[in-house]
């Protein structure tokens, strides 16, 4: 396969969401840049996926130092700073609420569950295109109990009801960091109001190259994924991201953080 037709591959992958997670977002975006190194593959890149931060830091950084090999070290390396900090977060908690996918989150987690943790996690299916049940399959994979709720069902896994247990803890992961607040997947806003309300703490696990002090497109994806031969005359809305305030967080948990 010629070096063209792999970097178009790549960008359709990253856009049709068969890459998920922020992290592997930035790693496959930069394996696509090494194949055709240009501005035009750039901007090609950030277009397939406009809510992604991390993604554009990890093609500056490639497009100034071409030190591939030094920028994928960072992932790496942060995580494990993420992984010892959520560790210590964790403390006793027994449930641990997330919702779509995070390679932040999951691998922290996992990170934990190795270092003796003991504790379960309740998660949501994600609609339209169902991220958390590769969440699920992971934490599984890992040894994790796992509890997967709809969408709808996001009040009943956060409170102590229809014989659920009180969640701990939510752990969301994030596509943004700002200064004002965070940009996670749709639904992201919602749970972290109702744990408010709850008194849940609320804490984001995100590398710090997703911070940005650009204004981030806030990405709407086709009414196709929701519903694919919806009668002619129905308006469907596909929102893939929603903005979480820093009032409803607890804590932003980076590899910075001290």
């Amino acid at each position: 396969m010629s070096n063209k037709k792999r970097f178009n591959k790549i960008v359709k992958d990253i856009k049709d969401l068969k890459i998920q997670g922020a992290s592997n977002v930035a790693k496959a975006s930069l394996r696509a840049y090494k194949l055709i190194p240009s501005k035009s593959s750039k901007q090609r890149l950030l277009k397939a996926r406009p809510t992604e931060p991390m993604m554009e830091n990890v093609l500056d950084l490639a497009e100034k130092t071409k030190d591939y090999k030094k920028i994928l070290a960072h992932f790496d390396e942060a995580q494990e700073k993420i992984n010892k900090k959520v560790l210590k977060l964790i403390g006793n908690k027994k449930v641990i609420f997330t919702h779509c996918h995070s390679t932040n989150v999951i691998k922290s987690l996992i990170y934990a569950k190795k270092k003796g943790k003991k504790f379960e996690v309740y998660n949501t299916e994600t609609r339209p295109l169902f991220q958390g049940r590769k969440t699920a399959r992971d934490l599984k994979k890992a040894g994790i109990k796992v509890t997967m709720f709809v969408d709808s069902a996001l009040g009943v896994a956060l409170s102590k009801e229809q014989g659920t247990k009180k969640a701990d803890m939510v752990l969301l992961g994030a596509d943004a960091l700002t200064k004002s607040g965070v940009i996670n997947k749709i639904g992201s806003e919602t749970i972290a109001n109702i744990a408010k309300d709850n008194k849940i703490p609320v804490y984001i696990v995100a590398d710090s190259w997703k911070f940005t002090k650009s204004k981030v497109l806030m990405e709407g994806r086709k009414m196709n994924e929701v519903w694919a031969k919806a009668p002619k005359g129905i308006k469907v809305k596909n929102p893939a991201f929603e903005f979480v305030p820093k009032k409803y967080i607890t804590g932003i948990i980076t590899d910075k953080t001290k």
